[in-house]
């Protein structure tokens, strides 16, 4: 018998095929939520307080105060650089959520224009066919 006698049986497949794919748990996504909720919070009671002198405070803002502190209490543990990465994030989002309102549509489509003249010519669109 011969080393090429042997034919298996059957039909091809393509590799994969039958593989199904895993979905990723992300835990710590939600939690980051929790606490981008809890330092929207803050945040808010802090222009309260800009605006108003403590001694104003009503009874509702003493409890979103309560809330909050057991929040930081009970909510989960993070770390001095994960509350200011969070911080900064936020503080850089507002910026550009800033300079994006100031821009009318015209004014982005100069920019993009302008981008894109200051390209080289290796970045145009080949011309493919006949002509």
């Amino acid at each position: 018998m011969s080393d090429y006698a042997h034919i298996p049986g059957g039909s091809l497949k393509f590799k994969g095929q039958n593989d199904k794919k895993k979905k990723k748990k992300s835990h710590s996504s939600s939690e980051r939520k929790t606490v981008e909720n809890e330092i929207k919070s803050k945040d808010k009671l802090k222009e309260k307080e800009k605006e108003n002198d403590i001694s104003d405070f009503n009874e509702s803002d003493e409890e979103e105060r309560l809330k909050i502190k057991e929040k930081k209490e009970d909510g989960p543990k993070m770390t001095e650089a994960e509350k200011r990465f969070l911080e900064t994030s936020r503080k850089r989002r507002e910026q550009r959520v800033k300079e994006s309102a100031k821009k009318t549509h015209k004014d982005r489509v100069s920019e993009l224009n302008a981008k894109l003249d200051r390209l080289s010519e290796h970045h145009d669109m080949p011309k493919i066919g006949p002509g």
